[in-house]
């Protein structure tokens, strides 16, 4: 039986571009570019990679945003994904990381799995939670933030690196793992790969087809929202010390003044 692989990634402003709130208070994703989220990159690479080694796998990318969000999913195919899905509705704008994992679960129930991969955390919200969010509400074993990761015998086994120590962690399948920007470098698109990629399926579901109420979701079904946001000053100049024969001397009383030294 084929091992069924979803990888969950996310379609995130750039964070070279110069991003900013909305009039709502939420992300503005219509000034500044997007891109498949870096750290979502080591997942699909991981999961490429135990679909390799297995007999026969299908790996399967999941996303949920706007239209520009199949970027995210092309770039992911590219790499050598199998198909994709999208999930998109206006009723999701907003969502928080409680809905967006009630959007995930469902999607992946509808999809089949029998293993879940994500990113350690998306570079925009960087909260980290969604994973065991995710295997919360499916009801499965999660094993997150592994540097190593492999499938065997219907076994997921890892490797999560501390400060002090690595453990060793394994679950049965169904299971949900992440994977941490340690656990190797994600693979180029080839030429090949992009071709082939503008050929593979991609599926579009919206929030009818996952049995989801819009009240569930979006700002209105939010636990947690922004209230108010300042704008951050612009940089002023710095301080120049000019060295008259006592330049080191007041950059020393200058970096103990900052509790720099």
């Amino acid at each position: 039986m084929s091992l069924r692989i979803v990888v969950t990634v996310k379609y995130v402003p750039d964070a070279t571009g110069d991003r900013h709130f909305a009039d709502d208070l939420t992300v503005d994703r219509d000034d500044v570019d997007g891109l498949l989220s870096e750290l979502d990159e080591y997942a699909v690479e991981q999961a490429l990679q135990i679909a390799e080694a297995a007999d026969d796998a299908e790996v399967t990318v999941l996303t949920i945003g706007p239209e520009d969000a199949k970027d995210a999913l092309r770039k992911a195919l590219s790499m050598g994904a199998d198909k994709a899905i999208h999930v998109e509705d206006d009723d999701l704008h907003g969502t928080d990381a409680i809905g967006t994992s009630l959007v995930l679960a469902k999607a992946i129930e509808k999809a089949g799995y029998d293993l879940v991969v994500s990113g350690m955390a998306s570079t925009d919200g960087t909260m980290g939670v969604v994973p065991a969010l995710v295997a919360e509400r499916l009801g499965v074993p999660q094993i997150t933030l592994l540097s190593e990761v492999s499938v065997e015998d219907g076994t997921v086994k890892g490797r999560r690196d501390g400060d002090a120590a690595s453990e060793q962690l394994e679950a049965q399948l169904p299971a949900v793992v992440s994977v941490t920007d340690q656990s190797g470098e994600a693979r180029y698109p080839s030429f090949k790969g992009i071709m082939a990629a503008k050929k593979k399926p991609v599926e579009s579901w919206d929030l009818s087809d996952l049995d989801i109420e819009a009240e569930e979701v979006g700002l209105e079904g939010a636990f947690t929202r922004v209230e108010t946001a300042t704008e951050r000053p612009a940089r002023t100049a710095g301080t120049i010390v000019k060295d008259e024969g006592e330049g080191g001397k007041q950059l020393a009383e200058f970096l103990a003044g900052q509790k720099f030294i």
